[in-house]
């Protein structure tokens, strides 16, 4: 079946390390959009910080961010799927947490807006390096609301202790996923970019058979097992690598625009 729809994962895969989409895999991009291939973003990020390339490549598809605990769709300002925390389990995790590690940093991400207590610029994620927070106050006066997604920050080591004890603590409640040394994201136990694609693909009348995933980290696994095709980049981590039925050229050498041409406009799988 041909490939109607690509879902790609933003940061190591369509971003080079310059956080930019280069004008080879923008032409690529435009090239399947005009065969009527539908382009979907898929990012941890929240939906502010997905815009800027969203607009650049003038797509009208709905979006997945933070690994698909949200689903949004733009064009329509419509949220197609939202799955958070409940407040009484994060309040929980982020008291657990504080206990075992007094100075972990805290944020949250209710729907497009950032939460936190306090930041230090010496752990910032891409989206916290670009916006400021809507809301610095104690956790106390926000963490009373469901969480789109949590958000712990702090020294490599120490965050990999605290996700091994909330991954025991609260099995069943969350997902966590360790994609950055200084960053453990936090969300609702069913989220995931596969569940969020799968979502979208329904949406949008396209088969699982008719997919392409595209993506470099952990919390890209899913997707490239359920997508009928999944692409894993040449710099993607050992648990990416492993499930991929395709491996494609580094993020700085437009490997995501170099599967595209190969699987969609060639029609090459090997």
């Amino acid at each position: 079946m041909k490939i109607q729809m690509v879902a790609i994962d933003l940061d190591g895969t369509l971003l080079n390390s310059a956080k930019q989409i280069t004008q080879a895999t923008s032409a690529i991009l435009r090239d399947v959009r005009a065969m009527g291939v539908h382009i979907v973003l898929a990012s941890a990020r929240p939906p502010r910080s997905v815009m800027p390339f969203y607009t650049l490549l003038d797509l009208d598809t709905p979006m997945i961010n933070y690994n698909g605990a949200l689903v949004y769709d733009p064009s329509t300002q419509h949220v197609l799927m939202h799955r958070p925390i409940p407040a009484d389990v994060a309040a929980l995790i982020v008291q657990r947490a504080r206990k075992l590690a007094p100075d972990v940093l805290v944020s949250a991400e209710i729907l497009d807006k950032w939460y936190t207590d306090r930041i230090d610029g010496a752990y910032q994620t891409e989206t916290a390096r670009h916006c400021q927070p809507d809301v610095m106050a104690p956790v106390e006066e926000w963490l009373n609301q469901s969480i789109t997604k949590l958000l712990l920050l702090g020294e490599a080591d120490l965050l990999t202790g605290l996700r091994l004890d909330l991954e025991k603590a609260y099995p069943h409640q969350v997902t966590m996923v360790q994609t950055e040394g200084f960053l453990l994201q936090i969300m609702h136990a069913t989220t995931s970019k596969a569940a969020a694609l799968r979502a979208v693909a329904a949406e949008m009348h396209v088969d699982r058979e008719q997919v392409m995933a595209i993506g470099d980290n952990a919390n890209d696994v899913g997707m490239l097992q359920w997508a009928g095709i999944g692409v894993a980049m040449a710099n993607a981590s050992p648990d990416a690598l492993a499930v991929a039925d395709y491996v494609t050229d580094h993020h700085n050498a437009d490997g995501a625009a170099k599967a595209i041409h190969k699987i969609i406009i060639q029609g090459k799988v090997k």
